[in-house]
């Protein structure tokens, strides 16, 4: 078998969930990994649902020959979107690096099949989207049979090129920031602002179908991926290529990419080790001077260690700090925008006294704070290195305690801010707004110690990626489920309640239970800690 299959076939079966499936004799595990999957066929089936949706809009208005543009520019956008941000886990300072570089292949051979990978390893989505707007496109256009012969070849290779773009984009980042000690703000920075853009996007989306322009809002869609097209070539290739049958297009849209292939990773197969082992390494600032040392309590250390662990890591980053950034922005325009304003947008204009919802405050700003807890995920970060934890000289219950500091330092500091913005600008009372404080603190607390709760006991130490611990980790899944369903129904309740009963007996009440359930998760992980230790 040529080597560099070989090495694909590697990579792709030591992380194949199917493949562990296959040969796992533990239950419980085959358990997790069946939910896992289910999981992950629903995302799916919802995504080509939308994509089917989309193109009936398209059919019905009469504009179905801009489906395959838009399915271009779709899958490209998630290609470049998604590439972008795994470059720094897939194509560079990768856990099994000084294994795979002692092994006789030429560093560009390893860059190439680590990027076959990234690239197989997201064609699923690619996939769902292109097949569903193919099913759409067939109902209204009834193309010719070859058409869908030419559609399922090509959708093999529109994702390349915007692939190769991120790939050498985040490879230019790589090079630039190699030496530098933080090198990954940049890419978080590009993080937060699109997931900010994602979630502002849901207000456009909303008014124009309250305002009965859809056919409108499809029209300058229509113009605006014609534009795009006019400027991104393989979009307007793969159209072509459907549409009209065009032979060059399609020779175009497959020999581009593959001649990019191969430019490309001609390119960075010269830097790669050199890139890889700066990864690895730390800077040193030329002017250092030796300083007296400050002393700190065991607790502060761990939770300053966790602060540089989450810092020096943009996955980890952009999941664990992502509720509170956005939890900022939401007290930040709710005191400059107005209470009633944000209210209305999310009710529709409904015509009811907003001030009700104030005992909602405390569970809106936990709704962002608590979506993942640093807590469910660094005890699996620390990988390799737990013997080093294990073999430390005090009791084991101290390093999840600073674990747990750590993230209250994060989250309770933005909670106050969010919560008091919310509350100035809703007019609350003065004994509701402290009230509120004190639940909004129960609630951090809670999801602090039901996070470590679920980090210990689904501790995952073997993994190739952080995506594998900080996205898809079963601690994750466990924690984010059940605590924002309940969320969700306490928010509710919360405002019912307030209606019947006033609003300070159940923020009395929530403060009790949520103060009752932090204790029983911080008891729960001491002893998971005892018994770890």
């Amino acid at each position: 078998m040529n080597k560099n299959i070989l090495l694909l076939k590697t990579l792709l079966l030591s992380t194949s969930q199917i493949n562990k499936l296959k040969y796992c004799n533990d239950k419980k595990k085959k358990g997790k990994i069946i939910g896992g999957i289910v999981g992950v066929v629903v995302i799916y089936l919802l995504i080509m649902g939308f994509a089917i949706l989309t193109c009936i809009g398209y059919g019905v208005t009469g504009m179905i020959d801009a489906a395959p543009v838009m399915c271009a520019l779709i899958i490209s956008l998630l290609a470049f979107v998604f590439t972008l941000f795994k470059t720094n886990g897939y194509l560079f300072n990768f856990k099994e690096y000084d294994m795979l570089m002692s092994l006789p292949f030429e560093p560009k051979k390893v860059a190439a099949c680590k990027f076959l990978y990234m690239y197989i390893k997201s064609m699923a989505w690619h996939v769902s989207i292109s097949v569903a707007m193919m099913i759409g496109y067939g109902i209204f256009a009834r193309p010719a049979f070859y058409v869908y012969i030419i559609w399922a070849v090509l959708t093999v290779f529109l994702p390349i090129i915007p692939t190769l773009i991120a790939s050498f984009f985040g490879f230019i980042i790589a090079r630039i920031f190699a030496g530098f000690k933080k090198r990954n703000i940049l890419q978080t920075v590009f993080t937060f602002i699109f997931v900010i853009l994602a979630f502002s996007s849901r207000f456009l989306i909303q008014g124009m179908f309250e305002n009965d322009k859809v056919k409108e809002t499809l029209q300058s869609a229509q113009d605006l991926t014609t534009g795009a097209a006019k400027i991104y070539l393989p979009a307007r290739w793969f159209s072509d290529a459907i549409t009209a049958a065009d032979i060059l297009s399609i020779v175009l849209l497959i020999g581009i990419s593959v001649i990019l292939f191969a430019v490309l990773f001609a390119i960075v197969g010269r830097s790669y080790r050199k890139i890889n082992s700066q990864l690895k390494n730390h800077a040193a600032a030329r002017n250092f001077k030796m300083k007296s040392q400050k002393k700190k309590s065991i607790l502060n250390t761990i939770a300053y260690k966790e602060f540089k662990r989450l810092t020096g890591s943009t996955t980890y980053m952009t999941n664990g700090a992502m509720g509170v950034i956005l939890a900022t922005v939401l007290g930040v325009v709710t005191l400059f925008i107005g209470f009633d304003t944000i209210i209305g947008l999310v009710v529709r204009g409904a015509k009811f006294d907003y001030a009700v919802v104030q005992p909602a405050i405390p569970f809106i700003i936990f709704f962002f704070i608590g979506m993942v807890s640093t807590t469910c995920c660094s005890p699996s970060l620390e990988g390799k290195n737990y013997w080093i934890i294990q073999s430390l000289p005090l009791d084991k219950r101290k390093v999840y305690q600073g674990k747990m500091l750590f993230n209250m330092y994060m989250d309770v500091p933005v909670m106050v801010l969010a919560t008091l913005c919310m509350c100035i600008s809703s007019g609350a009372p003065i004994l509701d707004t402290i009230l509120y404080l004190i639940l909004g603190f129960s609630l951090c607390a809670f999801s602090t110690t039901w996070g470590c709760v679920c980090g210990i006991k689904h501790m995952k130490l073997e993994w190739e990626n952080e995506i594998e611990v900080v996205k898809q980790g079963a601690a994750v899944t466990i924690y984010l489920l059940p605590n924002m369903f309940v969320t969700m129904i306490f928010s509710a309740l919360s405002v019912i309640l307030g209606i019947f009963i006033g609003r300070l007996v159940p923020t009395v009440i929530f403060i009790i239970f949520y103060s009752g359930l932090a204790v029983i998760c911080y008891l729960g992980a001491m002893s998971l800690a005892r018994k770890r230790g």
